[in-house]
């Protein structure tokens, strides 16, 4: 059974991903006019093993004040299966 939760506190955010062992990321991607934006990404730790970005994938660990301000800049949430430990970054909704 799927449990979604919708995550837009910061703090909520920040603990759910580290609570997981993952760090935060920025890729920077360009759309098919060669324009660049900021693509969010975590990155998380497996059992004995690492997942880091690599050079060549574009993934650039950062800091959180850096990840959640393009979180807001780009209006996401983080939305969340909390049996099945997924995620997923949303757009926001307003209530």
């Amino acid at each position: 059974m799927t449990q979604l939760h919708t995550l837009t506190r910061h703090r909520d955010i920040q603990n759910w991903v580290t609570d997981r062992h993952g760090i935060p990321a920025i890729a920077r991607v360009r759309n098919r006019f060669g324009e660049e934006r900021a693509q969010l990404k975590l990155s998380f730790q497996k059992r004995n093993k690492t997942l880091m970005a690599s050079e060549d994938d574009g993934m650039s660990p950062c800091s959180w004040t850096a990840w959640l301000a393009e979180l807001d800049r780009q209006q996401l949430a983080l939305q969340v299966d909390v049996a099945a430990d997924g995620f997923e970054l949303v757009e926001r909704r307003s209530n």
